[in-house]
């Protein structure tokens, strides 16, 4: 799974033919750490059709500010560099991340 950063960021989701999603996370978010290792199976799943992402807003804060993220976990989609879709709550679950994936996908 691809981390981003500052530098990495605007070249990571504006690139390339497949959608983007950006899995926003924090080390002391309890749900977001549960959801880690589905998100890695949802990497396998949808390999080559879309890109999984990751941003440690602990250490990305600006671009936490800057996307306008306001709780973790935090999903923003991205195609040609424009978010399209974006889910977040504690509840989220690897269900609701998959239909979100596939209303992106279409």
């Amino acid at each position: 799974m691809i981390e981003l950063n500052r530098d990495t960021f605007e070249e990571e989701t504006k690139s390339g033919d497949v959608p983007v999603m950006v899995d926003f996370w924090g080390p002391r978010c309890g749900p977001c750490l549960r959801l880690m290792p589905a998100v890695e199976e949802l990497e396998e799943e949808y390999a080559g059709r879309l890109k999984v992402t990751k941003l440690n807003s602990a250490e990305n804060r600006l671009l936490c500010a800057k996307n306008q993220v306001m709780s973790l976990p935090s999903f923003l989609f991205f195609k040609g560099g424009e978010e399209v879709h974006r889910i977040n709550g504690e509840d989220l679950t690897k269900e609701s991340i998959k239909e979100a994936i596939e209303s992106v996908l279409g």
